[in-house]
């Protein structure tokens, strides 16, 4: 299925006025100007549903766990006494070190990560994943549509991350190992603001989204009980 394909099925499954999913990617070419990015840049990648393009680095992502996350540096030391004592996400330092070793970041060897709307691309090649804004009725749809052909208890899941972590790093992860997990996030509460009250995101592997492509039509985001929905959808649109 090609992109335009998708995007015209995407469009009858969840309505014409919900967000087009972004993609993102690794390259040695930016798609954007490297312009000042927020401290937190959940706000700006959230801004590509709109239009346009993102393209960080380490030049301009400011924030020591964000750098982190999309891996452009180590964990600065001070991140788990922050996120402990301060933020108070986790019981203790420790938690916070072992929980970063298990993620297994690996420093970008690329200098850009590029974020792009997905109807602006030709073809997913060298993206690691597909990034939706979503709300609970949205989510509906795209939690069926992943658990249609996987069976696995861990098909979708909701792990404790930041903002820009449950985006990026987790979904960017497992297309590294070839893996089918779906992500839900943006559970943060450092960044909920960021983004609209009733919107949660959902990543997607890369390679588990062209699987899934092979699946849309068949799933239940077609059926009776999610047409319901849909039409939920639409009345509030209008």
């Amino acid at each position: 299925m090609g992109i335009s394909e998708f995007e015209a099925l995407y469009r009858k499954a969840f309505g014409a006025g919900v967000p087009l999913p972004l993609a993102f990617g690794y390259s040695d070419t930016p798609v954007a100007e490297l312009g000042r990015v927020p401290r937190c840049m959940v706000g700006a990648i959230r801004k590509v549903c709109d239009g346009g393009a993102l393209t960080l680095s380490a030049e301009n992502v400011l924030c020591g766990g964000g750098a982190l996350y999309t891996a452009f540096a180590p964990m600065p030391g001070r991140v788990p006494a922050f996120v402990s004592g301060e933020e108070h996400y986790k019981q203790s330092p420790e938690l916070v070190r072992e929980y970063i070793s298990r993620l297994g970041i690996k420093l970008s060897e690329k200098p850009y990560l590029n974020f792009v709307r997905i109807d602006s691309l030709d073809n997913l090649d060298d993206m690691e994943g597909i990034l939706f804004f979503a709300t609970p009725d949205m989510l509906s749809g795209l939690c069926s549509w992943a658990f249609y052909d996987n069976n696995d208890d861990d098909a979708v899941c909701a792990r404790f991350a930041s903002g820009c972590c449950s985006m990026v790093t987790l979904a960017m992860n497992e297309n590294k190992a070839g893996g089918r997990r779906c992500f839900i996030g943006m559970f943060d509460p450092s960044a909920r603001l960021l983004v609209p009250e009733n919107e949660l995101t959902f990543a997607v592997p890369v390679c588990r989204f062209r699987e899934m492509l092979g699946t849309m039509e068949q799933s239940a985001l077609f059926c009776k009980a999610y047409s319901m929905v849909r039409q939920r959808m639409t009345r509030v649109e209008l």
